[in-house]
């Protein structure tokens, strides 16, 4: 017989495990308390009403007409969650939303059918602390919301600083689907898909008819609202969180964050080992930079001069050509105690946002 070339030549084959996929920051999720989807199942994924139906739902359930808004809206979010909320055992609203992230870690987004004041506020609170990172979408009808009442839904969350609650002030049902809608469809992550919710159209909601007072009470409590500007544009604005903040900003450095986490676990994983040493320390920056490239590509962040305080080496006033700047302090620079650990230095990624322009002031100069 033959002698084995493995006696010369012992050649071992090594598959890199899989890298981590991102999350999309795409999909939505409507909760209500349809019992076509039962309460183990808890969550299930639609791509369009027509499967809604084929699956049995009649077509008038609160959580299938909210889809019909959802799936309506330019562009067409590809497929919604729909999360069931289990009242038959007196579970609260803010239970269900808990119990649909533990079943699905899928969706961003999240709209909780026929509530009111107190759940709302509940859901709210689950929201902010919610891993993975999530956002809340609601509408109310509350009209003390439009007299600017102290306590009022709006004024509450504003003042409780919710980063991760978007509300829109509608008289008509599921309001605030539309928004989600548009959020969700819209992200793509393609060049240039960056966007924000400001003079959106929201396709099957009827625009708010309001009086001045009433449209700068809404705004004024970092609410939303539906309604006509001029004579033919019917416009959403303002786009912000109770906090004040943007959606599109909380949307995209939460994106960022994600895919910088995820990099990071990939180069950790995808190896035998990151030495802790300087070169260790750059094959860290180096995962992190796609992350920053692709939010550079999205629009998210763009070149500009860095405003805030001293990062290392990078001082205020220098420009960041690129939107971004990444930085470690020294492996030298370590204690004992960080090196035992196998901690890495502190790496630093400085961004600057692209931002948006959502007002214009126009002077016209006149000669004759």
């Amino acid at each position: 017989m033959t002698q084995s070339l493995d006696n010369i030549v012992d050649v071992t084959v090594t598959v890199s495990p899989l890298s981590i996929a991102n999350s999309a920051f795409n999909l939505g999720l409507i909760v209500g308390d349809a019992t076509v989807i039962s309460a183990a199942d808890r969550v299930k994924l639609y791509s369009s009403t027509e499967a809604m139906i084929a699956e049995g739902w009649a077509g008038t359930e609160d959580e299938y007409l909210a889809a019909q808004v959802y799936f309506s809206q330019t562009p067409r979010p590809s497929k919604v969650a729909i999360g069931r909320w289990d009242t038959t055992g007196s579970e609260t609203a803010a239970a269900a939303v808990t119990a649909c992230r533990v079943k699905n870690s899928d969706w961003y987004a999240v709209y909780v059918c026929t509530v009111l004041k107190a759940n709302i506020l509940a859901i709210a609170a689950v929201v902010e602390a919610a891993t993975p990172l999530s956002v809340y979408f609601f509408d109310t009808q509350d009209a003390d919301v439009l007299t600017a009442t102290a306590g009022n839904v709006l004024l509450t969350l504003k003042t409780a600083t919710r980063h991760r609650s978007w509300g829109q002030y509608s008289t008509t049902d599921h309001a605030a689907v539309a928004a989600m809608g548009v959020a969700m469809g819209s992200n793509t992550g393609l060049a240039n898909s960056a966007y924000t919710l400001a003079y959106k159209t929201e396709v099957g909601i009827q625009p708010e008819t309001l009086t001045t007072t009433q449209y700068d009470n809404i705004l004024g409590a970092n609410g939303n609202v539906y309604t006509s500007f001029g004579a033919s544009y019917n416009l959403l604005v303002q786009g912000k969180m109770a906090d004040g903040i943007s959606f599109d900003e909380v949307l995209n450095l939460d994106v960022l964050t994600n895919d910088i986490q995820t990099a990071v676990i990939n180069a950790l994983r995808s190896g035998p080992k990151i030495p802790q040493t300087e070169g260790g320390v750059s094959l860290l920056v180096s995962a992190i930079t796609d992350p920053c490239n692709n939010a550079l590509n999205r629009g998210v962040i763009g070149p500009g001069t860095w405003k805030a305080a001293p990062i290392l080496g990078l001082k205020t006033g220098d420009t960041l050509s690129t939107g971004y700047m990444i930085l470690a302090e020294s492996t030298a620079s370590q204690s004992q105690a960080d090196r035992d650990a196998r901690i890495a230095p502190p790496i630093y990624v400085a961004i600057k946002l692209a931002g948006a322009i959502e007002h214009v002031v126009i002077g016209i100069i006149a000669n004759r």
